[in-house]
């Protein structure tokens, strides 16, 4: 029964393997996947057949790419969230008030995840999209959830995924992450100052439901020279946690 369990396991990472492989390749033949992965063409076609007839793979001739079946599972997904529809409602409010980017990121297994985002009219793209996911201690807003999660919690974060993830700028150390995150929880925001991505800079603070338990956080991002200090402390600042403030108050008397 055991080496079924492990059997059983391997093939389905096997699954994810070429799924994950069609999306880095960005479409792929099975004489591709193959080859990426170092597997026979037979079993890659056996796996393709399965994933195709349960719509996670489509495919054009003889190229494949992943398919619609995820999207439904991860509209599924968001909706599951604790007031998905007000979380929309508010980024999209705050991306059109502040012309910039705004999104919504929760934690999910020490990383973070965009739940959903929205661009203003003078917002640069920045590679962020619904699903794309990332380090915590790199983001405003992961930064933010970290703040509010115990302390065992983040140890945990930290020995599985590492501070090394980010930019020249980010956080590299356990000792400066429990300054920055008790900065973060005296304040009520966080800051990001180019350590996602060079030239860009964010500010979010964490969402929490009745309880205290935080939710995921809401932040909004533009370019350094746009988004300065000035802009950070002030009315930008004032934006963002009063989004926070208005989402809260309709979760509480939600439930």
């Amino acid at each position: 029964m055991a080496d079924k369990i492990r059997s059983t396991v391997k093939t389905t990472e096997t699954s994810f393997a070429i799924v994950q492989a069609i999306r880095e390749l960005g479409g792929a033949t099975i004489e591709d996947l193959a080859a990426h992965l170092g597997l026979s063409q037979s079993t890659v076609h056996r796996h393709l057949a399965t994933l195709r007839d349960n719509d996670y793979v489509v495919s054009d001739r003889e190229e494949y790419q992943v398919g619609l079946g995820f999207l439904t599972v991860g509209g599924y997904a968001q909706r599951q969230v604790t007031a998905y529809p007000k979380i929309k409602e508010k980024v999209d409010e705050l991306a059109a008030e502040t012309g910039e980017r705004a999104q919504f990121i929760v934690e999910e297994h020490g990383k973070r995840v965009y739940l959903y985002t929205e661009v203003g009219q003078s917002a640069v793209q920045t590679g962020a999209h619904v699903g794309k996911r990332g380090a915590l201690h790199t983001s405003a807003g992961g930064k933010a959830i970290l703040a509010n999660l115990p302390d065992e919690r983040i140890d945990e974060i930290v020995a599985e995924h590492g501070l090394s993830e980010g930019t020249q700028n980010s956080i590299s150390t356990r000792a400066e992450l429990s300054n920055k995150l008790e900065r973060v929880r005296q304040q009520g925001y966080a800051f990001n100052k180019q350590e996602t991505t060079a030239g860009v800079n964010a500010v979010g603070a964490a969402v929490l439901d009745s309880e205290g338990t935080v939710i995921g956080s809401l932040s909004v991002s533009g370019p350094a020279n746009r988004v300065k200090d000035d802009g950070l402390t002030e009315e930008l600042l004032e934006q963002v946690l009063g989004a926070v403030n208005e989402l809260e108050l309709d979760i509480k008397h939600s439930v």
